[in-house]
């Protein structure tokens, strides 16, 4: 049983920066991937970005690319995902999501996922 807590979120200038954590509890991160979702309103839930925490593979959104960078963070059972040159359009609620695997990828979509934290909101300004 995995808990889920995303911090970092806020509001940002567009061209700013910001940092997203996903720390668990409750269990390690080993054999999950961990994946970054957003969502607004109008619109299903996206993909943003994905690490699987044994490989160390990481998956990117085309949205993503090039801008953000999910890693494993120096702090014990935490990813990060940190985003620079931000746009009007990543405003959304982020969410982070845990997947059990064996393997060394990531799923790209979100029913997929077993765990989930509450969401951070994401606003950039312009």
């Amino acid at each position: 049983q995995v808990q889920l807590v995303e911090s970092g979120g806020g509001l940002v200038q567009a061209g700013g920066s910001l940092r997203l954590s996903c720390a668990a509890s409750g269990r390690t991160f080993s054999s999950y991937a961990i994946t970054w979702f957003r969502q607004v309103p109008e619109n299903s839930r996206e993909f943003v970005a994905a690490i699987n925490w044994n490989s160390g593979n990481t998956y990117y959104a085309d949205s993503a690319k090039g801008r953000f960078t999910i890693s494993r963070a120096s702090r014990e059972n935490t990813v990060d995902l940190q985003m620079n040159s931000l746009k009007s359009e990543d405003t959304a609620v982020y969410y982070c999501a845990a997947d059990y695997t064996t393997g060394g990828g990531a799923s790209r979509w979100y029913a997929e996922y077993d765990y989930w934290g509450q969401g951070t909101q994401v606003t950039v300004s312009s």
